[in-house]
């Protein structure tokens, strides 16, 4: 009788897996290092949230005291969103911070060399790191494409009002195609009234100038999407060698834009969520807006500080997993350079993109290329 076909396959595919992952997924011991991580981690997180949120209330109380902030709107709008969004931006100095102490507090109590006493090899022991890394990176996503955009809107209109007392309220030169072949141009835009100066509409057809509108003034409806009422306007229309001139005070039209799409706010990308960013790049490219790196950077740094989280665990484990005559100083002192130096290089990279030519979906990525290949050495290195 013929072997069935699904069993041969698995009786094949079983001689691949380690014999580690045969038997009971997660053992006792990596439930303890899981929890150890992830305490020490979120310990972490908590005590250095603490001091920042003490000195972010000793710098700012007058301002909130002479700008007469409410005490909810404090706590509620700034500190509840405040504590998430420095999280989040500070979690690769956490994660290396909570690498480093736990594993170097094992390796000190020879906790460490007993397990590899029992024949777990230095591969077996990165298995519960990379479990809680993905944990972390898991939460630092969610957290930075859903939850932070959604309260860095409340968050910062709480700066403009309570803190800074100001906020982007024009724009020049703007230039952006509205439509197929509709080309916009506005010399400048004042936010509060609404309104722009010295405003031109052209519409091309194959390639050829049809119709040239031109208006000293140009004022966006609040009430109806899209909608604008253009004042002292005139419109030449060109059809072959004739040409047709309309001159008014006031007409209402439909345009294909928004003040949010040309008036670009500070931190307006923090408050987009992902998908938001993702289609609000896609529309400006199509419209031929050039100052989005901004907007670029932060959509492909979220995936990659979420990513980083693995590259940190193996370069935290790999470096404190050795018992040393110094203790844990060592260790610490060298985690906390790595990570602050990652964080720096991160910021470095971001600049080239959004003041250089280097694409925005390369230079967040310098920092992780980089570390990864001294996560790689280390890991190659630390077993011997």
């Amino acid at each position: 009788m013929k072997e069935n076909p699904l069993k041969r396959l698995l009786k094949r595919c079983s001689w691949n897996i380690p014999q580690w992952m045969k038997k009971k997924p997660l053992k006792r011991l990596d439930r303890y290092i899981i929890v150890k991580f992830l305490g020490t981690y979120f310990f972490a997180i908590a005590l250095i949230i603490s001091i920042a949120v003490v000195f972010d209330i000793n710098e700012n109380i007058d301002r909130f005291i002479n700008n007469r902030a409410p005490l909810k709107a404090i706590i509620f709008d700034y500190y509840l969103n405040f504590i998430p969004y420095y999280t989040n931006l500070f979690s690769p100095l956490f994660v290396f911070i909570a690498v480093i102490f736990f594993t170097s507090k094992l390796a000190e109590n020879s906790e460490i060399i007993a397990m590899f006493s029992t024949g777990m090899s230095f591969k077996r022991l990165m298995y519960p790191y990379m479990i809680s890394a993905a944990c972390i990176a898991l939460v630092t996503y969610v957290l930075s494409t859903e939850v932070i955009p959604t309260g860095s809107v409340t968050r910062l209109r709480f700066e403009n009002i309570y803190k800074k007392k100001k906020s982007d309220t024009y724009a020049r030169n703007i230039q952006l195609e509205v439509d197929s072949g509709v080309i916009a141009y506005m010399e400048r835009y004042e936010n509060y009234n609404k309104t722009g100066y010295r405003f031109s509409l052209d519409k091309f057809e194959n390639h050829q100038l049809v119709s040239h509108m031109t208006a000293r003034r140009i004022t966006y409806d609040t009430t109806t999407v899209h909608k604008w009422t253009v004042k002292d306007y005139m419109i030449r229309e060109m059809k072959g060698m004739k040409e047709t001139i309309t001159r008014g005070d006031r007409m209402d039209s439909i345009i294909n834009m928004e003040p949010q799409d040309f008036l670009i706010t500070r931190g307006q990308q923090e408050t987009m969520t992902s998908p938001q960013l993702h289609s609000y790049i896609q529309k400006q490219k199509q419209r031929g807006f050039a100052n989005i790196k901004i907007f670029e950077v932060e959509y492909h740094r979220r995936i990659a500080t979420s990513f980083a989280a693995f590259i940190l665990t193996v370069i935290g484990v790999s470096l404190s997993s050795q018992k040393r005559k110094g203790g844990m100083g060592l260790h610490l002192g060298i985690g906390i350079a790595l990570s602050f130096s990652y964080i720096l290089f991160q910021t470095i990279s971001s600049t080239f993109a959004i003041n250089g030519n280097v694409p925005a979906s390369i230079a967040v990525w310098i920092p992780n290329f980089l570390y990864l290949f001294i996560a790689i050495y280390l890991y190659r290195k630390a077993p011997k």
